[in-house]
């Protein structure tokens, strides 16, 4: 995160993680580390966690993956469960974002 960024979000980390994955099911780890500001083995953590809980499944494409959410899992805390993660990838994986200089 750059100096001028909030000091916390909303968001946590692996929701940030899944959000990219649903921007682009092809990117690579080191992109999304870069477009979250974390680092690329925080992602493959991430990545990992959202694999064995059944989030996503990722199949390898010549020298990458591409994963493939599950979106109608739902969420893990209970005061969200039973609601499917569609309704936040569907309220920001479509959002424009700004492009990074």
């Amino acid at each position: 995160m750059s100096s001028d960024s909030p000091s916390w979000t909303f968001l946590t980390h692996h929701a940030r993680v899944l959000l990219e994955i649903a921007r682009d099911p092809e990117a690579r780890l080191r992109d999304i580390a870069a477009s979250i500001g974390i680092t690329e083995r925080t992602v493959q953590t991430i990545v990992n966690d959202l694999h064995e809980a059944g989030y996503l499944s990722r199949e390898r494409v010549g020298r990458h993956n591409r994963y493939q959410l599950n979106a109608d899992l739902t969420f893990r805390y209970p005061t969200e469960a039973g609601m499917p993660v569609r309704r936040l990838i569907d309220m920001f994986a479509e959002r424009d974002l700004p492009t990074r200089s």
